[in-house]
């Protein structure tokens, strides 16, 4: 059967006005909501309870993984290899911690007003004087809620005054979210202390705890971790799992919460769909597992731990807990590990891209934009060096790389 041709149509002025308005009005939508994805993310958050606050507390988890990693070089090099385990050892010996975080939620309890007066204050003071290797740092308040806001606002304040001001790279954690309307509540406050406090607007930055399936799914059957993060006015830099709190939730019998369990992997996957590109950063949970007791039970503990970075990994969760100087080892050999392997993967398929030449396997900008993001993040954490990425794709410079994962065209 034959088809009669198609006339062309030239349409009205008015109506390509219309569309062109509709158009420009939908990407400054999508521009505001999802200004692209924000690099320098740490692989970790050390959580210590503040009672422990001390600037002496990076050398000695330092100290006390370089040991653990002298005890059970055996094992950390079948895990990976010699000269990777060179690295972390040198890594811990000269900036162990990455983010810090001062605890006064679980991990320290209520212990009265008074000592958490004078702890909070200790906080901000320790927090001030922090080496610049532990480029971000804050505290974890007590939840917004009804019971505890009163002393969550306390104690922030305090940590403020201990701290002279706002820190470096402080950030405060808020946690048990369960409607995004609590947002509101962290946003104005951040106002109400900026202006009381003499701060810049905007100084005050916080991270959200991911502890309850009401954060992930309303009651609405929306996704209130996607609706918070909007609400935040910018403020929202993370998205923190909380692995014990959540599966219980979700009534996990204890002995099956796990950061591998399926709920959890709902939970994070939830997440990080809705804080792709929104520069907002996805930080895996913590597990309760530590690498302490008789020489079997650390194997064990340090096995788990490396295999459970590793898995984050390879999901796309570059961030996560470390409970105990001991998860440093393995949290850094996991994340030099996991990134050393991809280099010889991705550097050569830049370099074919950069020479536009053929191969098996024909990538797209936006695949290169990956490439060029799993070497800078290897880059930016200490995995290799500018050399070792050269040596396999000569023009893969750091500048070069950038413009990758930018997506703009590369010039040398």
């Amino acid at each position: 059967m034959r088809h009669r041709r198609s006339r062309i149509v030239n349409l009205p002025p008015e109506v390509l006005s219309d569309l062109a308005a509709r158009v420009r009005a939908v990407d400054a939508d999508l521009a505001r909501d999802y200004s692209g994805d924000r690099p320098g993310q740490p692989i970790h958050t050390a959580y210590v309870c503040a009672a422990d606050a001390s600037k002496d507390l990076p050398d000695e988890w330092g100290a006390a993984a370089t040991a653990l990693a002298d005890r059970h070089a055996g094992l950390l090099t079948d895990l990976s290899d010699a000269e990777t385990l060179a690295r972390v050892r040198e890594t811990l010996a000269r900036r162990p911690i990455q983010d810090l975080r001062l605890d006064f939620e679980d991990g320290y309890g209520t212990r009265g007003d008074e000592a958490e007066d004078r702890d909070a204050t200790r906080a901000g003071q320790v927090l001030a004087t922090l080496p610049p290797a532990v480029f971000s740092r804050g505290i974890r308040i007590k939840g917004l809620t009804g019971g505890e806001y009163g002393r969550a606002i306390r104690t922030l304040e305090r940590v403020l005054d201990g701290a002279g001001g706002v820190p470096d790279g402080f950030v405060f954690t808020v946690p048990k979210l369960r409607a995004a309307e609590q947002v509101d509540v962290a946003v104005r406050l951040c106002e109400a202390l900026e202006f009381a406090h003499g701060l810049p607007s905007g100084a005050l930055l916080f991270e959200l705890q991911i502890e309850s399936p009401q954060a992930v799914i309303a009651a609405d059957g929306t996704a209130t971790v996607a609706r918070a993060i909007h609400r935040s006015a910018g403020r929202c830099t993370g998205l923190h799992y909380g692995t014990y709190d959540y599966s219980a939730a979700c009534g996990i019998s204890p002995q099956f919460q796990s950061l591998e369990h399926p709920v959890a992997d709902h939970a994070k996957a939830v997440m990080q769909a809705a804080a792709a590109q929104t520069g907002v950063w996805v930080c895996d949970g913590s597990t309760q597992v530590l690498p302490i007791g008789a020489d079997d039970e650390v194997a064990a503990a340090v096995s788990r731990h490396f295999r459970l970075v590793t898995r984050a990994l390879e999901h796309g969760y570059h961030q996560g807990w470390d409970m105990h100087p001991g998860h440093l080892v393995t949290r850094w050999l996991a994340t030099f590990a996991f990134f050393r392997g991809a280099l010889p993967v991705a550097a050569p398929r830049i370099d074919r891209y950069l020479r536009r030449q053929g191969g098996a396997v024909v990538d797209e900008p936006a695949t290169a934009q990956a490439l060029a993001t799993v070497v800078l993040r290897g880059l930016d954490c200490g995995a290799f060096g500018p050399d070792d990425v050269t040596a396999l794709a000569p023009a893969a410079t750091v500048d070069v790389l950038t413009q990758l994962r930018e997506r703009k065209s590369p010039t040398r």
